[in-house]
């Protein structure tokens, strides 16, 4: 778990992802933990994105078109947020676990 600065959500989701072999991810959460995102590689190269909280969505992105899609749910899921959490995730079954409350 890492505290990131919410410019820099693309730059750190891709350099983490090129290092993950599939299907693993990456978890985004608020700092209360009450919304986020979640991003899975998949085996054909693709891109797995949900998120929660304001909305429910999921989408299938590239890498190329990731850090735009990523910007524009950070602005509608982080509006007032600075900073954001970041977790590893081994696969899509841990997305969206019970976290420690605050």
């Amino acid at each position: 778990m890492a505290l990131i600065s919410i410019d820099n959500i693309g730059k750190q989701v891709r350099q983490r992802l090129n290092k993950m072999t599939p299907p693993a991810g990456l978890e985004i959460l608020t700092y209360k933990r009450n919304r986020g995102l979640a991003v899975f590689k998949q085996e054909d190269g693709t891109l797995q994105v949900r998120e929660w909280g304001y909305e429910e969505n999921a989408f299938t992105t590239t890498m190329d078109e990731l850090p735009r899609l990523l910007k524009v749910i950070a602005k509608r899921e982080f509006p007032r947020s600075r900073k954001v959490r970041f977790y590893q995730l081994e696969s899509p079954e841990e997305a969206g676990r019970e976290m420690k409350k605050l």
